[in-house]
Protein backbone atom coordinates (compact mmCIF):
# COMPACT_ATOMS: atom_id res chain seq x y z
CA UNK A 1 0.00 0.00 0.00
CA UNK A 2 1.22 3.17 -0.83
CA UNK A 3 0.95 6.13 2.16
CA UNK A 4 1.51 8.45 -0.24
CA UNK A 5 4.56 9.85 2.04
CA UNK A 6 6.79 11.13 -0.47
CA UNK A 7 8.59 14.14 0.79
CA UNK A 8 6.36 14.65 3.71
CA UNK A 9 8.86 15.89 6.42
CA UNK A 10 8.32 13.77 9.92
CA UNK A 11 10.07 13.97 12.95
CA UNK A 12 10.36 11.34 15.64
CA UNK A 13 11.91 12.50 18.93
CA UNK A 14 13.28 10.05 20.77
CA UNK A 15 14.32 7.43 17.69
CA UNK A 16 17.60 6.49 17.73
CA UNK A 17 16.57 3.27 19.23
CA UNK A 18 13.11 1.05 19.62
CA UNK A 19 9.73 2.42 18.71
CA UNK A 20 10.83 5.55 17.36
CA UNK A 21 13.62 4.09 15.66
CA UNK A 22 10.82 1.53 13.88
CA UNK A 23 8.56 4.49 13.15
CA UNK A 24 11.36 6.36 11.64
CA UNK A 25 12.87 3.46 9.91
CA UNK A 26 9.61 2.90 8.24
CA UNK A 27 8.30 6.75 7.44
CA UNK A 28 11.90 6.66 5.64
CA UNK A 29 11.38 3.33 3.69
CA UNK A 30 7.47 5.24 2.40
CA UNK A 31 9.69 8.27 1.09
CA UNK A 32 9.04 10.90 4.00
CA UNK A 33 12.31 12.98 4.65
CA UNK A 34 12.86 12.07 8.69
CA UNK A 35 14.36 13.56 11.35
CA UNK A 36 16.17 11.53 13.87
CA UNK A 37 16.43 12.48 16.71
CA UNK A 38 17.80 11.59 20.27
CA UNK A 39 20.09 13.05 23.01
CA UNK A 40 23.30 11.36 22.10
CA UNK A 41 25.05 12.64 18.70
CA UNK A 42 26.66 9.52 18.53
CA UNK A 43 23.62 7.66 18.89
CA UNK A 44 21.41 9.69 16.56
CA UNK A 45 24.45 9.74 13.98
CA UNK A 46 24.12 5.64 13.87
CA UNK A 47 20.40 5.71 13.94
CA UNK A 48 20.18 7.48 11.01
CA UNK A 49 23.25 5.46 9.28
CA UNK A 50 21.19 2.48 9.78
CA UNK A 51 18.46 3.90 8.24
CA UNK A 52 19.64 5.21 5.08
CA UNK A 53 21.05 1.81 4.88
CA UNK A 54 17.92 -0.01 5.35
CA UNK A 55 15.70 0.81 2.69
CA UNK A 56 15.10 4.82 3.06
CA UNK A 57 13.81 6.25 0.24
CA UNK A 58 13.91 10.12 1.79
CA UNK A 59 16.72 12.20 3.19
CA UNK A 60 17.12 11.04 6.64
CA UNK A 61 18.61 13.78 9.18
CA UNK A 62 20.19 13.58 12.39
CA UNK A 63 18.92 16.10 14.66
CA UNK A 64 20.67 15.56 18.52
CA UNK A 65 18.93 17.52 21.26
CA UNK A 66 17.91 17.32 24.78
CA UNK A 67 14.05 17.90 24.50
CA UNK A 68 13.62 17.65 28.10
CA UNK A 69 14.31 21.17 28.54
CA UNK A 70 13.45 24.46 26.47
CA UNK A 71 16.78 25.33 25.68
CA UNK A 72 17.33 21.82 23.52
CA UNK A 73 13.78 22.49 21.93
CA UNK A 74 14.72 25.79 20.49
CA UNK A 75 18.16 24.05 19.41
CA UNK A 76 16.12 21.56 17.65
CA UNK A 77 13.93 23.80 16.29
CA UNK A 78 16.80 25.77 15.23
CA UNK A 79 17.60 22.54 13.42
CA UNK A 80 14.41 21.86 12.10
CA UNK A 81 12.15 25.02 11.75
CA UNK A 82 8.95 22.92 10.18
CA UNK A 83 7.79 19.93 10.30
CA UNK A 84 4.45 18.10 8.44
CA UNK A 85 4.27 15.16 10.74
CA UNK A 86 5.25 15.26 14.58
CA UNK A 87 5.82 12.10 16.45
CA UNK A 88 5.93 12.63 19.99
CA UNK A 89 7.73 9.39 20.89
CA UNK A 90 10.43 10.80 23.43
CA UNK A 91 9.74 9.00 26.23
CA UNK A 92 10.91 7.99 29.63
CA UNK A 93 10.14 5.22 32.89
CA UNK A 94 11.15 3.69 35.99
CA UNK A 95 9.58 1.77 38.28
CA UNK A 96 9.14 2.69 41.62
CA UNK A 97 7.19 2.64 44.67
CA UNK A 98 4.46 5.75 45.05
CA UNK A 99 6.13 6.50 48.49
CA UNK A 100 9.25 6.81 46.82
CA UNK A 101 8.78 8.87 44.15
CA UNK A 102 9.93 12.64 44.92
CA UNK A 103 8.92 15.92 43.66
CA UNK A 104 12.28 15.94 41.79
CA UNK A 105 11.33 12.62 39.63
CA UNK A 106 7.46 13.92 39.09
CA UNK A 107 8.93 17.17 37.25
CA UNK A 108 11.68 14.86 35.15
CA UNK A 109 9.19 12.73 33.96
CA UNK A 110 6.83 15.30 33.10
CA UNK A 111 9.37 17.49 31.44
CA UNK A 112 9.91 14.80 28.97
CA UNK A 113 7.10 12.80 28.38
CA UNK A 114 4.49 15.64 28.29
CA UNK A 115 6.22 19.50 28.16
CA UNK A 116 8.54 18.10 25.59
CA UNK A 117 5.31 17.28 22.93
CA UNK A 118 3.59 20.00 24.15
CA UNK A 119 6.25 22.34 23.30
CA UNK A 120 7.05 20.91 19.78
CA UNK A 121 3.33 21.09 18.98
CA UNK A 122 2.95 24.48 20.16
CA UNK A 123 5.70 25.45 17.42
CA UNK A 124 5.04 22.93 14.67
CA UNK A 125 1.43 23.24 14.41
CA UNK A 126 1.05 26.86 13.46
CA UNK A 127 2.76 26.09 10.44
CA UNK A 128 0.72 22.93 9.51
CA UNK A 129 -2.27 25.37 10.13
CA UNK A 130 -0.95 27.61 7.19
CA UNK A 131 -0.60 25.15 5.08
CA UNK A 132 -3.88 23.24 6.08
CA UNK A 133 -2.03 19.89 6.20
CA UNK A 134 -0.37 17.86 9.43
CA UNK A 135 -0.02 15.39 11.27
CA UNK A 136 0.56 15.54 15.62
CA UNK A 137 0.88 11.74 16.84
CA UNK A 138 1.65 11.33 20.43
CA UNK A 139 3.05 7.86 21.59
CA UNK A 140 0.93 6.95 24.62
CA UNK A 141 0.52 3.76 26.62
CA UNK A 142 -1.65 1.33 28.09
CA UNK A 143 -0.37 2.83 31.28
CA UNK A 144 -2.57 6.15 30.04
CA UNK A 145 -5.67 3.76 30.86
CA UNK A 146 -4.61 0.92 33.32
CA UNK A 147 -2.03 2.90 35.54
CA UNK A 148 0.62 0.78 36.61
CA UNK A 149 0.78 0.48 40.25
CA UNK A 150 4.52 -0.08 40.34
CA UNK A 151 5.37 3.31 38.32
CA UNK A 152 2.05 5.15 39.10
CA UNK A 153 4.52 8.60 37.70
CA UNK A 154 4.52 7.14 34.40
CA UNK A 155 1.28 6.38 34.03
CA UNK A 156 -0.65 9.91 35.01
CA UNK A 157 2.30 11.20 32.08
CA UNK A 158 0.27 9.13 29.41
CA UNK A 159 -2.69 10.01 30.40
CA UNK A 160 -1.71 13.74 30.16
CA UNK A 161 -0.71 12.46 26.79
CA UNK A 162 -4.10 11.36 25.57
CA UNK A 163 -5.75 14.74 26.86
CA UNK A 164 -3.37 16.51 25.53
CA UNK A 165 -3.89 14.79 22.23
CA UNK A 166 -7.72 14.91 22.39
CA UNK A 167 -7.71 18.86 23.59
CA UNK A 168 -5.34 19.95 20.60
CA UNK A 169 -7.87 18.03 17.96
CA UNK A 170 -10.71 19.79 19.02
CA UNK A 171 -8.51 22.80 17.56
CA UNK A 172 -8.14 21.56 14.23
CA UNK A 173 -12.14 20.90 13.25
CA UNK A 174 -12.65 21.47 9.38
CA UNK A 175 -9.25 21.73 8.87
CA UNK A 176 -6.61 19.31 7.27
CA UNK A 177 -4.69 18.61 10.65
CA UNK A 178 -5.07 15.58 12.72
CA UNK A 179 -3.90 14.80 15.78
CA UNK A 180 -3.98 11.54 17.42
CA UNK A 181 -2.64 9.30 19.98
CA UNK A 182 -1.00 5.80 19.60
CA UNK A 183 -1.16 3.43 23.05
CA UNK A 184 1.20 0.81 22.67
CA UNK A 185 1.27 -1.90 24.97
CA UNK A 186 4.16 -3.90 26.38
CA UNK A 187 6.94 -3.77 23.87
CA UNK A 188 10.57 -5.23 22.65
CA UNK A 189 12.07 -2.18 23.55
CA UNK A 190 15.83 -1.50 24.17
CA UNK A 191 14.69 -0.65 27.50
CA UNK A 192 12.91 -4.00 27.60
CA UNK A 193 15.63 -5.96 26.36
CA UNK A 194 17.50 -4.96 29.44
CA UNK A 195 15.07 -5.61 31.67
CA UNK A 196 14.27 -9.13 30.73
CA UNK A 197 17.74 -10.07 30.35
CA UNK A 198 18.53 -8.96 33.51
CA UNK A 199 15.37 -10.27 35.24
CA UNK A 200 16.86 -13.50 33.52
CA UNK A 201 20.17 -13.68 34.84
CA UNK A 202 19.07 -12.79 38.31
CA UNK A 203 16.48 -15.60 38.37
CA UNK A 204 19.33 -18.23 36.36
CA UNK A 205 16.20 -18.61 33.35
CA UNK A 206 16.32 -17.31 30.09
CA UNK A 207 14.74 -14.50 28.58
CA UNK A 208 12.15 -16.58 27.39
CA UNK A 209 10.87 -17.77 30.72
CA UNK A 210 10.86 -14.40 31.84
CA UNK A 211 8.66 -13.12 29.41
CA UNK A 212 6.16 -15.84 29.50
CA UNK A 213 5.96 -15.27 33.25
CA UNK A 214 5.72 -10.95 33.03
CA UNK A 215 2.61 -12.18 30.58
CA UNK A 216 1.00 -14.73 33.31
CA UNK A 217 1.60 -12.15 36.57
CA UNK A 218 1.66 -8.91 35.37
CA UNK A 219 -0.47 -8.36 31.90
CA UNK A 220 -2.15 -11.69 32.35
CA UNK A 221 -5.18 -9.67 30.58
CA UNK A 222 -2.79 -9.50 27.05
CA UNK A 223 -4.14 -11.49 24.12
CA UNK A 224 -0.95 -11.14 22.74
CA UNK A 225 0.97 -13.00 25.36
CA UNK A 226 4.71 -11.82 24.57
CA UNK A 227 6.05 -8.23 23.81
CA UNK A 228 5.10 -6.50 20.57
CA UNK A 229 7.64 -5.86 17.90
CA UNK A 230 8.16 -2.25 17.63
CA UNK A 231 7.40 -2.40 14.25
CA UNK A 232 3.91 -3.50 14.60
CA UNK A 233 3.32 -0.27 16.65
CA UNK A 234 5.07 1.90 13.68
CA UNK A 235 2.78 0.27 11.00
CA UNK A 236 0.10 1.84 12.81
CA UNK A 237 2.01 5.28 13.49
CA UNK A 238 2.88 5.29 9.25
CA UNK A 239 -0.74 4.70 8.64
CA UNK A 240 -2.26 7.59 10.98
CA UNK A 241 0.56 10.00 10.14
CA UNK A 242 -0.15 9.45 6.56
CA UNK A 243 -3.02 11.21 4.12
CA UNK A 244 -5.50 7.91 4.28
CA UNK A 245 -6.12 8.95 7.38
CA UNK A 246 -7.56 12.17 7.29
CA UNK A 247 -10.74 10.75 9.08
CA UNK A 248 -8.91 9.67 12.10
CA UNK A 249 -9.05 12.47 14.47
CA UNK A 250 -8.86 12.71 17.98
CA UNK A 251 -8.48 9.44 18.54
CA UNK A 252 -6.87 6.98 21.32
CA UNK A 253 -5.44 3.95 19.14
CA UNK A 254 -3.93 1.07 20.79
CA UNK A 255 -1.98 -1.32 19.73
CA UNK A 256 -1.67 -3.05 23.29
CA UNK A 257 -2.06 -6.49 22.65
CA UNK A 258 -5.39 -6.60 23.82
CA UNK A 259 -4.17 -6.06 27.53
CA UNK A 260 -7.17 -3.17 27.66
CA UNK A 261 -10.38 -5.32 28.80
CA UNK A 262 -12.60 -2.30 27.39
CA UNK A 263 -13.67 -2.36 24.10
CA UNK A 264 -13.92 1.57 23.92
Amino acid sequence: MDLKLKNKRALVTGSSAGIGFAIAQLLSREGAVVVVNGRSVDRVEAAAKKIRSGGAKGEVIAAAADLSTMVGVKALLRQVPEVDILVNNLGMYAPKAFEQITDEDWLDIFQVNVLSGIRLTRAYLPHMRTQNWGRIIFISSESGINIPAEMIHYGVTKTAQLAVSRGLAETTAGTGVTVNAVLPGPTRSEGVEQFVEAMARAGKTDPAAVETEFFKSVRPSSLLKRFAAPEEVAAMVAFVASPLSSATNGAALRVDGGVVRSIV
